[in-house]
Parts: structure tokens; C-alpha cells; sequence
């Protein structure tokens, strides 16, 4: 009974992480096209939201942004370890700390593979009050964004025997 439901947890587990990589690569894909159509200008634009692609050629929200090829690839590599690190994780993993995994996994997914394809990753997604801007991201971070935020709540929650 053990290897009948392993095998139906794994595709169930794929099939998410494969439903959030998609989610990204539409999004991302959808963004591109419109900007290319409208010749890089604001796509949206409302009181709260913008809509505007930028490409991010550091990690999360632009940090360690760099032109040093050596650098740039050096931390692609460093990612695609850690993405091989969660998966092994997720195997071992039950409950929100697995679901939190497969979420950080299936965006990681997505933004590697803009780093590695596109040589930077497309964000386009710009919350503001006033004048005052978070950090432009994509469909990818706002699942690593979650999957992280479980990590915590279940770390925070876990009873220590």
C-alpha cells in the first residue's frame, strides 16, 4: 500500500510543481509578447499596480544584480544545486513543509529557467503606494514568497520531541 500511494503522491507532487512552473511561463511569456507589441511601455498601470517587464539579471528582487559573466554563472550553478537540494527534500518531507517545498520548487523551476534561456529573469509585477515601490516580480516569487512563508509558520509550529 506504501509504493501504490508513493507513486500517487509523486505525480501528484510533479503535477504541481509542473501546474506552477506553467502558471510562470505563461505569465511570463504573455508579458513579453505585450511588451514587445507596445515597444517597452507601461503595460498597466493603476493606483496600487503596474504592469511593466524588467529584466533581472541578480536573484530575488534584484539583489547581487552583476555584468560579470563568471559571477552570473558561478550563482546559476549555485541555484540549480539548491533546486536539486529541495527536490531530495520534498522526497522526504509530509504536510505543509512538502507542499511549502514543491511551491519554492516549482518557482525556482521557472526563474531558472529564464537564467539559463534568457540570461536574465522577466519581472513585471510593480505593488506601489504613492511613490514608494516594493521590489517588480513574477508568478515564480510570489510562489517561492509563499513556499517560504509556510517553511516559517511550520518551523514556528513544529513540536520539538
Amino acid at each position: 500500500m506504501t509504493i501504490k500511494n508513493s507513486g500517487k503522491n509523486f505525480f501528484i507532487n510533479s503535477f504541481l510543481v509542473l501546474l506552477i512552473f506553467l502558471l510562470d511561463r505563461i505569465s511570463k511569456i504573455y508579458v513579453i509578447n505585450i511588451d514587445k507589441k507596445l515597444l517597452g511601455s507601461e503595460i498597466f498601470s493603476s493606483k496600487y499596480l503596474n504592469i511593466i517587464l524588467i529584466w533581472n539579471e541578480g536573484i530575488a528582487f534584484g539583489l547581487l544584480s552583476f555584468d560579470k559573466e563568471n559571477l552570473y554563472n558561478f550563482l546559476t550553478i549555485v541555484i540549480t544545486l539548491i533546486i536539486f537540494f529541495i527536490f531530495f527534500m520534498i522526497l522526504k518531507s509530509s504536510g505543509l513543509k512538502k507542499i511549502a517545498l514543491i511551491m519554492i520548487l516549482g518557482g525556482a523551476l521557472g526563474n531558472v529557467f529564464d537564467r539559463i534561456f534568457n540570461r536574465a529573469v522577466p519581472d513585471f509585477i510593480d505593488f506601489h503606494v504613492g511613490d514608494f515601490h516594493w521590489f517588480i516580480f513574477n508568478v515564480a516569487d510570489i510562489f517561492i514568497t509563499i513556499g517560504v512563508v509556510f517553511m516559517i509558520i511550520h518551523e514556528l509550529t513544529i513540536k520539538n520531541n
